[in-house]
């Protein structure tokens, strides 16, 4: 897939304490671990279902 040029921007809103496992290793796959950390990524299908399963923790702030 060739890129496209398109950031999304997301920050921690949520904590994973007792959160299940799988949401945690979401997160860190995004780049976040702490709370009130952001994240600029390549606005791609596999992020945005990354998105989707964590969105109850997280934020977009910015999308370009």
């Amino acid at each position: 897939m060739a890129a496209t040029g398109k950031t999304i921007t997301i920050e921690q809103i949520g904590s994973t304490n007792r959160r299940p496992e799988r949401q945690t290793q979401t997160l860190i796959g995004l780049g976040l671990n702490k709370l009130h950390r952001k994240s600029t990524l390549e606005d791609t299908p596999s992020v945005r279902g990354m998105i989707n399963k964590v969105q109850h923790l997280i934020r977009i702030v910015e999308e370009k």
